[in-house]
């Protein structure tokens, strides 16, 4: 039986989409007319493509609209006289035919903070039971086709948002990082707020439809990092506490002097911020945050933080942990040697 295809031919000065007749036979998917298009019809068709099982990310196209991969979308699911028409992924810049340049992506993978383990413990110590990342296990399912780049409609609609937008893919990364127990870094939620672009994110969850391996990226991922983010920077107690609880510590903190910014002193002040104005910070090579809260011309802080890229201190309300973890608090363990089981 032969099924009508338009295939969109070109590069990046432009290009068309093009009529093909092409034979399909049982059980075959949209992949296989891709293969025999090239073999037959058009040899010069340009195609990404690696293990033809849905494990590898790399045919990424849209396929009559919707972001698919081509070797898992099976011809079985059109009917035989719908014309089906093939495309690149439409996000990100197209180099020749269906093959796109998605550097972006991994652009944004190298900024994005690796994990970090906690201090004085060897790699082959690490111990972690079955509960300890049960959310997050599900993110690592992520092949990398990018699908969810491509259909999230920040970055697809407005190509402006990218430098400040690292989208699904790497959010699931933040989120699978700052649940996994055995991560030391305590800035992922301000790093996904200030530098990720999560607030661009609306949740209209059309990256989830998309995701080949069902991963629930906007409930398990996006959703709890939003949540997170609003607890320790939005919630008007825990910026209430900060003030009340802990502001010894501002005080103590903003009464030391910076080695690396020098300056002459101030002379004394009721408000210890004023005294100390935010110094430069190096530039975000290492993915760490500013460690000082903003203030305004008047040395005040802005009220309930809304546009501050960093909480004025920590929460008094039980967020901010840091490694290691007291043993009633975590449910992995360093084995003893010396200790009997029993014990």
């Amino acid at each position: 039986m032969k099924r009508h295809f338009r295939v969109w031919r070109g590069d990046a000065s432009g290009g068309e989409l093009r009529d093909f007749d092409v034979e399909v036979n049982e059980g075959e998917v949209v992949l296989d007319i891709i293969h025999r298009l090239q073999a037959t019809q058009a040899p010069d068709l340009a195609c990404r493509w690696n293990c033809k099982a849905g494990k590898c990310g790399s045919c990424s196209m849209e396929i009559n609209g919707m972001p698919r991969l081509g070797c898992m979308t099976r011809m079985s699911t059109f009917t035989e006289d719908e014309t089906i028409t093939v495309t690149p992924i439409r996000t990100f810049p197209v180099i020749r035919d269906l093959v796109t340049d998605v550097s972006f992506n991994y652009e944004k993978a190298r900024e994005t903070p690796a994990f970090a383990p906690p201090p004085g413990v060897a790699p082959g110590d690490y111990r972690m039971r079955q509960v300890d990342v049960e959310r997050s296990q599900e993110f690592r399912k992520c092949i990398e086709c990018f699908l969810c780049q491509n259909t999230c409609h920040v970055i697809r609609d407005h190509d402006e948002n990218k430098p400040a937008f690292s989208g699904p893919r790497f959010f699931i990364r933040a989120a699978e990082l700052d649940m996994h127990p055995l991560d030391d870094r305590a800035d992922r939620k301000e790093y996904a707020q200030a530098s990720q672009g999560l607030g661009y994110c609306n949740i209209t969850k059309c990256c989830t439809e998309v995701c080949p391996e069902h991963i629930k990226i906007t409930d398990n991922a996006i959703i709890p990092m939003k949540e997170r983010v609003v607890d320790r920077r939005y919630d008007p107690l825990v910026w209430l506490g900060r003030k009340i609880f802990r502001r010894d510590e501002l005080e103590s903190a903003s009464a030391k002097p910076s080695s690396a910014h020098p300056s002459a002193p101030h002379p004394p002040t009721a408000n210890p911020s004023a005294a100390n104005p935010p110094t430069v910070n190096p530039p975000m090579s290492s993915a760490r945050l500013p460690q000082t809260a903003p203030v305004g011309p008047d040395g005040h802080m802005d009220i309930a933080e809304l546009v501050a890229p960093q909480q004025g201190g920590l929460s008094p309300f039980g967020e901010d942990i840091e490694f290691p973890l007291p043993p009633e608090q975590i449910s992995y363990h360093h084995p003893d040697p010396d200790k009997s089981p029993d014990h």
